[in-house]
């Protein structure tokens, strides 16, 4: 299966006007350090030692691509820096809205700042609006048409990961999508560094990732011009298989 790929964006914006509002080396390093910082801080939220590239960003947009003639609510759940939220504002439609969630204080500082200085963010006005506090906090009333998760679930519990999956999906309007990712050869790594108890939680992690993925799974893709490349996913609760076996949510204390 594979994801549609992008081609223009549902803004017109043009080569020149993107090239434009590209950021500058100064501050694209200024993202690097602070990424590189709070993956000692916060690694098991942070979960990498830099922004998403433009590649993998464009890959996790991609269901952004193709105008829907009707406005979209979009969900950006971990939006660290903004590499991914930059992407998606290129995409946004003349009603559409996007929700920014960072949890991360000092990542959430610097989107607050960028949602009134970054053409791409400002153009939009209040139609993007950043949300700093945990995803499991938001409005449980609230609905969207495409969530984009960058959030790193190798890190997390089973539980946590199942929890999440499953808040996604019930938040999605009828033929929405989510979208999230994970870097490719980390399982070796861990193989080879972790401790046993490590190793039996990313299991489990990736059983739950699996399962979630064999009953709601549209596409998947890998992005090797990334560092390190990842492999997308996209999901859709409309694609549901009856004969799916999805692990009930558990309690981070009853996980590994």
């Amino acid at each position: 299966m594979a994801l549609p790929s992008l081609r223009t964006s549902a803004s017109g914006t043009s080569a020149a006007r993107q090239t434009r509002d590209r950021r500058t080396p100064a501050r694209r390093f200024a993202d690097r350090r602070l990424f590189f910082a709070e993956t000692f801080r916060t690694f098991r939220t942070t979960g990498a030692v830099t922004p998403s590239g433009r590649r993998l960003a464009e890959a996790l947009a991609a269901p952004l691509a193709q105008p829907a003639g009707r406005p979209r609510a979009i969900l950006e759940v971990g939006a660290g820096t903004g590499a991914v939220s930059r992407v998606l504002a290129g995409l946004l439609g003349p009603e559409d809205t996007l929700d920014l969630v960072e949890s991360n204080p000092r990542f959430a500082r610097v989107l607050e700042a960028d949602l009134h200085t970054d053409p791409r963010l400002a153009r939009h006005g209040k139609r993007i609006g950043l949300i700093a506090k945990p995803v499991e906090e938001l409005d449980s009333e609230a609905r969207y048409d495409v969530i984009v998760s960058g959030l790193p679930f190798a890190n997390f519990h089973p539980g946590e990961v199942s929890d999440l999956l499953t808040r996604y999906l019930a938040v999605l309007n009828p033929g929405g999508q989510l979208t999230y990712f994970g870097y490719r050869g980390t399982a070796r790594f861990r193989a080879l560094v972790g401790s046993s108890r490590s190793l039996a939680r990313h299991g489990g992690v990736v059983h739950v990732l699996d399962s979630f993925q064999q009953a709601y799974a549209t596409g998947c893709r890998t992005v090797w011009a990334n560092v390190p490349p990842a492999r997308v996913w996209s999901l859709s609760a409309g694609h549901a298989r009856p004969d799916a076996a999805i692990p009930p949510p558990r309690s981070p204390e009853h996980d590994f």
